[in-house]
């Protein structure tokens, strides 16, 4: 047997050697496939990884940012562009929630950041733009309204947060945060397009402000349309006058917003002493067998 053979004789019992690189392969493969690897449940159903859906919440984003620019307006005196952010936060408020029930992407995250985009855009946001524009002419009387507008629409949304279950869902318990911004914003901006100063009004703001947050922590039940069913055929009367509404708001929306929160504002308490006076108290309770749809809170 030759020397050559013996050689390669001896090198086949000796096993290979990993290269260093392989094994750095190998072990990040196995690193990053424990995060990476798909989870089931006991009955072996994939489980969904938790996150937060993106649609929704940039719309709800976009509210939060109108609440915030709204404030940095105020305090540059821009109270116009203050008020039109707040509704525009309005709007996207709206759209958020639907957005994501037509999507299927209702979430507990969405819900609890919801609430509090709400508290800035409609609760500190229309205080704080008040008491720039008004509020602070009058003293210590003055923030002491913007606060309990504030506390208001924060005690409000906790409220509702937690008796979702409960209220009836034609009925908001109290005035929403919304409409309540919309009675302050809305009369800043059709005062400040009408060229008068927030000083020559300081107690009127004053009282307007304080019926706003005061009205949201009571139990005046305000007509919620969630059970307005938009398939169903209606009068054409009904249609006229919904042309009609936004044909007025499109000429002159400085001047009609104000007149149409303000009657919403006021519509729970004539709804209220009109059922009581008739034995009949409006109830906010759940009265019948409809579950209540947990999306509702997005």
């Amino acid at each position: 047997m030759s020397d050559t053979h013996l050689k390669r004789k001896h090198m086949a019992n000796f096993p290979r050697r990993r290269s260093a690189a392989t094994g750095a392969n190998k072990a990040k493969i196995s690193r990053f496939s424990k995060i990476t690897r798909r989870k089931y449940d006991a009955d072996g159903n994939p489980v969904r990884a938790r996150g937060i859906y993106l649609l929704p919440n940039a719309f709800t984003t976009a509210a939060l940012f109108c609440g915030f620019y709204a404030i940095v307006m105020a305090m540059n005196s821009r109270f116009d562009q203050s008020a039109w952010a707040v509704f525009i936060a309005m709007v996207l408020d709206a759209l958020d929630g639907r957005i994501a029930r037509l999507t299927n992407t209702q979430s507990e995250f969405g819900a609890q950041y919801d609430s509090l985009s709400d508290m800035v855009s409609f609760g500190a946001a229309p205080a704080l733009v008040m008491y720039e524009w008004s509020l602070r002419g009058i003293g210590k009387f003055g923030w002491i309204a913007a606060f309990v507008y504030c506390a208001g629409a924060a005690l409000r949304l906790a409220r509702f947060n937690t008796n979702i279950e409960v209220v009836d869902k034609r009925f908001f318990q109290g005035l929403p945060s919304p409409a309540a911004a919309g009675i302050v914003t809305g009369f800043i901006l059709m005062m400040h397009d009408a060229g008068y100063s927030g000083l020559d009004f300081a107690w009127i703001s004053w009282g307007i402000t304080l019926f706003a947050g005061l009205t949201m922590v009571t139990n005046v039940p305000f007509y919620s349309f969630k059970d307005v069913n938009f398939r169903k055929s209606v009068p054409f009367i009904v249609v006229f006058l919904i042309a009609l509404a936004f044909a007025v708001a499109a000429i002159e929306p400085a001047k009609s917003f104000m007149p149409i929160f303000a009657l919403y504002g006021l519509s729970g308490y004539l709804v209220y002493f009109w059922r009581l006076a008739k034995g009949k108290p409006v109830s906010i309770i759940q009265t019948d067998d409809t579950p209540v749809d947990a999306s509702e809170r997005r």
